[in-house]
């Protein structure tokens, strides 16, 4: 990593300190306990060489990381650390009270990016974020900096302290939100460097958690207002093997919508109901999805039927009536909230880019649990359009809200036509550094004798499958065209299964919330050693058993043609307009390539060229006579003008 005058200070900082961190053996602490049947290949087995996800990946490894370190030093983020340490004076410094969970969110992305491109002088650099981290740690074990700093005056007006007593306003707090990213980023640090110095923050807060909250004398009676604590705990649990840790997201998940545990948030916070009773998703995206994706860790855990039944009737509203063709989630910016059934406005659309990071944790563990092809055909549209469409193509510019249209001028509180360079809530900057080095580690499952190949992405994997060593790899050009050629080699039998994107099988969602407006007639294909073995599709997989040679010749091919969508009649929105797409990649056209742009227009019967341009660091353009689109997560990266995704159909 290139030390930039910032982390430099860090690290000057921190020699005051004189931090230490010694690597403890893993061995020291428990098995992880059983819980899915289906297991992601971890990133350190996959070394990613692909053409599209490698530039992003390391655009973030490169420049966003140390980019957010700056940010977060210029805007005091690990000042409020140490003044809360006793170690600097002055206030709390910055605008919300989870500021400290930016620093978390940064850690946890560069220990992933330590996990699959090792490089000391940035492990360094995080040993003295810890550092720092630690100053800023109660006795006991608490650890929210604004709180310590000064009780009685929150940073945010919103949050409504009235005696500055610990937990007294959960609601809006985020002292237990900031526990979860904590959490989150320490067990990942923790499993990139094998070093305890900062899982053993997190355990001390988590213990203190735990002696906290539940049912029982001297407990408190209470849920988080802002979910995220939930995934953290059974994280530590899964480390540990600490039953309190899961217990306690348990609880924190069984008494939401329960009016005997504690006065209730209601729907923005997804607690009106019971859990188990919610059919609809409602509130705040990010923190519904996060709710969803801790419930679905219990029913794969504790094998919980009425938590497995119910993310799968939140799944299905979502999918069906409440998700944008990006794949983008969370229509309203009043609450960052999911909006009535088919309420899904195109330019003042919120689609935080949170909530699309994670929507793909939710998915991702929903097929770690069921291995059903449609959560990777969301996954693949959320990932391909509506959540790298946050981050700019030059790292350092991003996208808080992603609307699918823009006329120049609108502008709301986070938020605008264009790109910004940073946030007072600077959430989704450092949620696109968390996640985006963690993408190798979605391209490949396995289970019992089976390697389920999710993504294609130019990549090689060594996969332990039950004791027996198998080898993945794949070359392709995809997401600009279709073909991927791959190798598996394998000492016995065991079954490869190939996921057909849904696309390719002429579906958009899988709901009728959107459609192609023409069946494509050609085929997806898989030969093995030209053809001499063939494969048919089954429940949206290629699926083969054989036992693999390393000179086997596998070939796939899902051919891309330009194709039209129309949304379901009930999104009022999108009435009498179509949405063009190539492959995996929604398409917009932009201002700036589109003189006419307001007279734009298409119908289903255009034809249009595709062709590769160096323009966007290199992208396909659809174009005809009447219009030239770009790929929708590529849009304002040359200045401010209008775009559109979905188009007026063409009247004569």
């Amino acid at each position: 990593m290139k030390l930039t005058k910032y982390t430099i200070a860090v690290i000057t900082v921190l020699a005051l300190f004189n931090c230490k961190s010694d690597k403890n053996n893993i061995s020291e602490l428990e098995e992880p306990k059983a819980g899915y049947q289906i297991e992601p290949v971890d990133i350190q087995h996959v070394k990613i060489t692909d053409d599209f996800w490698l530039p992003i990946i390391k655009r973030v490894q490169e420049k966003t990381i140390e980019y957010a370190i700056a940010k977060c030093e210029e805007e005091g983020r690990l000042d409020n650390f140490l003044i809360a340490g006793g170690e600097k004076e002055g206030t709390v410094k910055g605008a919300m009270p989870f500021d400290d969970t930016d620093v978390y969110k940064i850690i946890e992305g560069a220990s992933n990016s330590l996990i699959s491109a090792p490089n000391a002088a940035l492990e360094t650099v995080l040993d003295s974020l810890v550092s720092i981290i630690k100053v800023g740690q109660e006795p006991d074990g608490y650890l929210t900096t604004w709180r310590t700093i000064n009780p009685a005056k929150p940073p945010a007006t919103w949050v409504e302290v009235k005696e500055g007593k610990r937990w007294e306003a959960l609601f809006m707090s985020h002292e237990l939100y900031n526990a979860g990213h904590l959490y989150e980023a320490a067990a990942v640090h923790y499993k990139a460097t094998g070093k305890r110095n900062f899982l053993d923050i997190a355990l001390k807060n988590a213990d203190l958690m735990v002696n906290t909250f539940g049912d029982g004398e001297h407990k408190i009676s209470a849920v988080p207002g802002h979910q995220i604590i939930e995934t953290g705990l059974i994280k530590l649990f899964q480390i540990t093997g600490k039953e309190d840790y899961i217990n306690l997201a348990k609880y924190f998940l069984d008494n939401r919508g329960n009016p005997h545990n504690h006065k209730l948030f209601g729907p923005y916070s997804q607690d009106h109901i019971s859990v188990v009773q919610q059919d609809e998703v409602v509130g705040h995206a990010v923190r519904a999805v996060y709710m969803y994706a801790a419930m679905t860790d219990i029913a794969a855990i504790k094998k919980d039927s009425l938590y497995a039944s119910a993310v799968d009737k939140l799944w299905n509203n979502m999918v069906s009536k409440k998700m944008y063709v990006t794949g983008g989630i969370g229509a309203k910016h009043d609450g960052e909230a999911f909006g009535e059934n088919y309420e899904l406005p195109n330019l003042t659309a919120y689609n935080e880019t949170c909530a699309a990071i994670g929507d793909v944790y939710w998915n991702h563990r929903l097929h770690n649990l069921k291995g059903d092809v449609k959560y990777f055909d969301v996954i693949e549209r959320t990932l391909y359009n509506g959540l790298i469409s946050g981050l700019s193509l030059d790292g350092t510019n991003f996208f808080y809200p992603n609307a699918l249209e823009s006329d120049g001028v609108y502008k709301s509180n986070r938020g605008s036509c264009t790109r910004q360079s940073w946030f007072d809530c600077s959430c989704c900057p450092t949620n696109v550094i968390r996640f985006v080095p963690s993408i190798p580690g979605l391209i490949y499952s396995k289970a019992n004798k089976t390697v389920y190949v999710n993504l294609y992405a130019s990549s090689h994997a060594d996969i332990d499958l039950n004791g027996q060593k198998v080898k993945v790899s794949q070359e392709t050009a995809y997401p600009w065209n279709g073909k991927v050629n791959m190798t598996v080699e394998s000492n016995s039998d065991i079954t490869v299964k190939f996921r057909v994107p849904g696309w390719s099988r002429n579906e958009v969602l899988p709901s009728d919330l959107y459609a192609y407006v023409n069946t494509s007639q050609v085929q997806p294909t898989l030969t093995i050693n030209d053809g001499k073995v063939e494969a048919s599709l089954k429940d949206g997989y290629f699926e083969v058993t054989r036992k693999w040679k390393a000179d086997d010749k596998i070939e796939l091919n899902f051919p891309m043609e330009v194709r039209t969508i129309k949304a379901n009649d009930k999104v009022i929105e999108d009435k009498e307009k179509l949405a063009l797409e190539y492959g995996p990649l929604v398409y917009a056209v932009e201002e700036i390539d589109n003189p006419k742009f307001d007279a734009i227009t298409v119908s289903t019967s255009d034809e249009f060229t595709v062709q590769k341009e160096s323009i966007l660091e290199g992208v396909n353009t659809l174009t005809n006579d009447k219009l030239k689109a770009i790929p929708y997560y590529a849009w304002s990266n040359r200045g401010v003008g209008k775009m559109k995704v979905w188009l007026p159909i063409t009247t004569n």
